[in-house]
């Protein structure tokens, strides 16, 4: 089993940790020193070793995750010399591999992306370019998807975004029911609960496309076809659009 070094202890790595852990990875983990009091809390709970700096954690560790942010890197890349034989993942968005190597030209680097549910290993992990001590590495953390080029792995960074989007959405539609006389944990259930069939209704079906399933449900006549055409006359996918291609273009700027 390859022990596992973290450059940048935040909020993320964090989950990370926990769900390797939780997934039954029982190698080595060593920590960077900042952000100490997150690493401490990890040593004492979750088995790890906090380094006494970020390049004794490269020298002992043969996987490297690397977790901070993109203005972090070039910085980080000064204090720390990585080996030829080690193995780089980066959680950094917006940072292609050629910009990677420029800071990092010893390590194999392989671009990740995950969600916070990697804590509960629900995750979906994302990876470029394939790499089978990586995938078997993430693999506890979720289901895993695994690209064979960059620009891919950048819309994959999107769909992280959305993620991320989703809670405000499903806050808007608890605060209709609760707006309507609803208990707001009854609404909260009620929506998750709404969503969950969908996601297992077409887990189900994987021949089937998304529209056809839903239009399998809003049939004419239906009020999930009233509702629907309400949606599509007010252009509601709209904002969803333009907000990925928001992103899309900033990760471009950024490369």
């Amino acid at each position: 089993m390859h022990s596992l070094g973290i450059l940048g202890v935040g909020e993320l790595t964090e989950k990370v940790v926990r769900g390797l852990r939780r997934g039954g990875y029982t190698g080595a983990i060593r920590l960077s020193p900042r952000n100490q009091s997150r690493a401490i809390a990890l040593r004492d709970h979750f088995r790890c070793e906090v380094m006494p700096d970020n390049q004794a954690v490269a020298d002992h560790s043969e996987i490297l995750i690397l977790g901070v942010r993109p203005d972090v890197v070039a910085q980080l890349a000064e204090e720390v010399s990585i080996a030829p034989d080690k193995t780089l993942i980066s959680l950094v968005a917006g940072m292609r591999l050629d910009a990677l190597a420029r800071h990092f030209p010893e390590a194999s680097i392989v671009r990740a992306m995950l969600s916070y549910a990697a804590e509960i290993n629900s995750t979906t992990v994302v990876a470029y370019p394939p790499n089978n001590a990586v995938q078997q590495l993430l693999a506890p953390l979720g289901a895993s998807i695994v690209l064979d080029n960059e620009n891919a792995f950048e819309l994959a960074t999107v769909a992280a975004c959305i993620n991320g989007w989703f809670y405000f959405w499903l806050q808007d539609l608890q605060q209709w029911f609760t707006d309507k006389g609803m208990p707001a944990e009854q609404a909260k259930q009620l929506v998750l609960s709404n969503l969950q069939d969908c996601l297992a209704s077409a887990r189900h079906n994987p021949t089937m496309s998304l529209e056809a399933i839903g239009r399998t449900i809003a049939s004419p006549g239906t009020y999930t076809a009233k509702g629907l055409d309400a949606l599509q006359s007010q252009n509601a996918a709209s904002p969803w659009t333009a907000a990925c291609d928001a992103v899309l273009l900033g990760l471009k700027r950024e490369s």
